[in-house]
């Protein structure tokens, strides 16, 4: 599948799995495709592949998908499962935005790693860097207003409030990393 094909592909998936029972998680999903494509120029021809995973990093969500309640895995699942999407992408979403300590918290790290090896590190910091800049509406944020954001929503206390915080400093890390890549590319003579 070309990478624009991809693209083109990928939007309708999330679109029918997210649209009408999430809308917010769609809205949201939508956002993050977007942020990938202002982060294009640092990913060359990895940007597409991005933009495609961004939109269906939150499948997992969807009523339909959530077997273990682990949206990471349950949609890299159905990625790999039913889909038959591109590898790359699947094993992005199972480990979007460090979900690897989301799995430990929920006895899923073993299931995790060995149904689906971690990606290359430029590309799982740029889907942490769109997904963690990106409000539950879609709209741009910043890594820490969005950590905050996340926290407040569930809680301090539960499985996600404290995972958020337990990951907070690999978020800004990799959301760093992204920023000098980017200042890196503009630097670059014409």
């Amino acid at each position: 599948m070309s990478s624009t094909a991809l693209t083109e592909w990928a939007y309708p998936l999330a679109e029918s799995l997210l649209a009408e029972p999430l809308p917010r998680r769609w809205a949201h999903s939508q956002g993050v495709a977007e942020r990938a494509r202002t982060i294009a120029p640092a990913l060359g021809s990895d940007a597409d592949l991005m933009e495609a995973t961004a939109v269906l990093h939150d499948i997992g969500y969807a009523p339909d998908l959530a077997k273990t309640g682990f949206h990471a895995l349950d949609g890299a699942r159905f990625l790999r499962d039913v889909a038959r999407a591109d590898e790359r992408v699947v094993r992005l979403v199972a480990h979007h935005s460090h979900a690897w300590m989301e799995a430990e918290a929920r006895g899923l790290l073993d299931e995790l790693q060995e149904e689906f090896p971690g990606e290359q590190t430029h590309l799982a910091d740029a889907l942490c860097y769109c997904d963690m800049n990106t409000t539950p509406d879609g709209t741009p944020t910043n890594p820490v207003d969005r950590v905050n954001e996340i926290a407040g929503r569930y809680g301090p206390e539960s499985l996600i409030g404290t995972f958020i915080r337990r990951a907070e400093p690999e978020i800004l890390a990799s959301t760093a990393r992204v920023v000098e890549r980017l200042a890196a590319v503009k630097r670059q003579p014409m």
